[in-house]
């Protein structure tokens, strides 16, 4: 069964009990102010025979004489009933015997009133049984006072065909509603079925949903999947344009070496001299592939980290990059000043971050110069006293496969930069890069909350720099 059938049947179901409950609610109240009125018309009767008339007969058994004025006659429906059991009642073919019980002798014997219904000689009717005394002989007796309920009856069955009717007719109007108000809601759940299937079947990420001015479920619904289709299609566009950056990457040093390769294979006859530096540079570009394979690989898998965060002591993750640069670069000078610094993360990534910041600096950075390293608060800063990088150049630094004019005769791949904003978004941090005084290029990098803005603008993100 569809969702839509089901909302239906639901609302209808709904609306069947509800009109059933207030039929049969405005039922019983009718029933009782019908019966009310009822037993009202027999305590009035009842009291109209304060002292009724009891006269003996030859036989000198008692029977009930005529009402006072006013009262519409004994017979047939009126009787007494002594506290030892005996019934008195009108004489003549008229006359009724009404039901009586323990509970009419008890209430002869000076208990209480009460109603009851019952079907005498086939009709239904409604008995008072209340006390009385005879104030002249002392004896106290029940009277029991009967009122047949045909009018009652008939009044209440024609109330229930009524009420039958306007539940029925209310269930009918409730499903054609129901029908009306699903097909309404359901639309936007239609629309959004329908883009998902043609998003599904033609792989086309640029389809929107129209969102309607509300702020209902539905809407919030549609707005979140518009948002979903557009993560995925900025994902597959950034997907595709990683491919072919790295397909033009990759190709460069793969004609290079493919044609020295072939040079080496056909020269059997090249002088020593030009074999070795063939050699080198055949060295030279595997290197380069296997470091631009490897940042390819970081960069792929860098948004899902294998590793559980944890505290990280960053100041020591720094210093294990410092060593490492200082290794691999033994002309660059490091001045460090590293405070405590705890952060949750994963410590092979930051460090790997902080690497090629280090690596960067140290590329630029002249025979001689220093780089300064700090942490303090969950942020690295790294300045290097090179050329600097040129304000057009500053939005894009962290740009994948980015190289500046000035860049392009170095090596690198021009991936490094955005590995590290990619670490640092996915601690919750960003990175930005300015041009400081005195020269040089200055990075910071934050992890965790409060981090300035990732997008190169050095300038407006470090007012407070140093």
């Amino acid at each position: 069964m569809s969702f839509h059938s089901r909302l239906i049947l639901v609302t209808a179901t709904a609306v069947a009990i509800a009109v059933s409950a207030a039929a049969a609610v405005t039922f019983a109240i009718v029933r009782d102010q019908l019966l009310g009125s009822v037993d009202d018309s027999l305590r009035d009767r009842a009291g109209s025979m304060f002292r009724p008339r009891i006269l003996p007969d030859r036989g000198g058994d008692r029977f009930l004489g005529p009402g006072p004025p006013g009262f519409p006659g004994a017979a047939p429906y009126v009787q007494l009933v002594t506290s030892t059991g005996e019934v008195i009642r009108s004489r003549g073919s008229q006359s009724v015997a009404l039901p009586v019980t323990g509970r009419t002798t008890a209430t002869a014997r000076g208990g209480d009133g009460y109603f009851t219904d019952a079907r005498v000689d086939g009709v239904r009717v409604r008995i008072l049984t209340a006390p009385a005394r005879d104030r002249r002989t002392g004896e106290t007796y029940a009277v029991q006072i009967a009122r047949p309920l045909g009018e009652v009856d008939a009044s209440l069955a024609r109330i229930r065909r009524w009420l039958i009717v306007v539940a029925a007719g209310g269930i009918a109007i409730a499903i054609a509603l129901g029908l009306l108000v699903a097909r309404t809601a359901l639309a936007p759940v239609r629309r959004l079925t329908a883009a998902a299937e043609e998003v599904t079947r033609t792989h086309d990420l640029s389809r929107r949903i129209e969102v309607g001015r509300g702020r209902d479920e539905l809407s919030r619904l549609a707005a979140t999947f518009n948002e979903m289709l557009g993560a995925l299609e900025e994902s597959a566009r950034a997907q595709r344009r990683l491919v072919a950056d790295a397909s033009h990457e990759l190709r460069t040093p793969l004609t290079s070496l493919r044609t020295n390769i072939e040079v080496l294979a056909r020269g059997r006859e090249l002088p020593p001299g030009e074999r070795e530096s063939l050699l080198r540079d055949v060295t030279d570009q595997l290197e380069e592939m296997t470091a631009l394979i490897a940042e390819l690989v970081e960069l792929a898998r860098g948004d899902r980290e294998v590793a559980e965060p944890a505290d990280v002591r960053l100041d020591l993750v720094t210093a294990d990059a410092i060593e490492r640069t200082r290794r691999n670069r033994p002309g660059v000078e490091i001045r460090a000043d590293l405070a405590e610094s705890v952060v949750h993360g994963v410590g092979p990534s930051l460090e790997r971050a902080i690497s090629n910041l280090l690596d960067n600096a140290a590329k630029w950075s002249p025979p001689g110069g220093a780089i300064d390293v700090s942490v303090r608060g969950g942020e690295v800063v790294v300045r290097d006293r090179g050329p600097g990088i040129d304000e057009a150049d500053l939005p894009f630094v962290f740009d994948r496969f980015y190289r500046a004019a000035s860049a392009r005769g170095l090596p690198g791949s021009g991936l490094g930069l955005a590995i590290v904003r990619q670490v640092a978004e996915a601690h919750g941090g960003a990175v930005a890069v300015e041009r400081p005084e005195g020269g040089g290029t200055l990075v910071r990098l934050r992890v965790g909350s409060g981090a300035p803005s990732s997008k190169g603008q050095g300038a407006a993100a470090f007012r407070n720099i140093p």
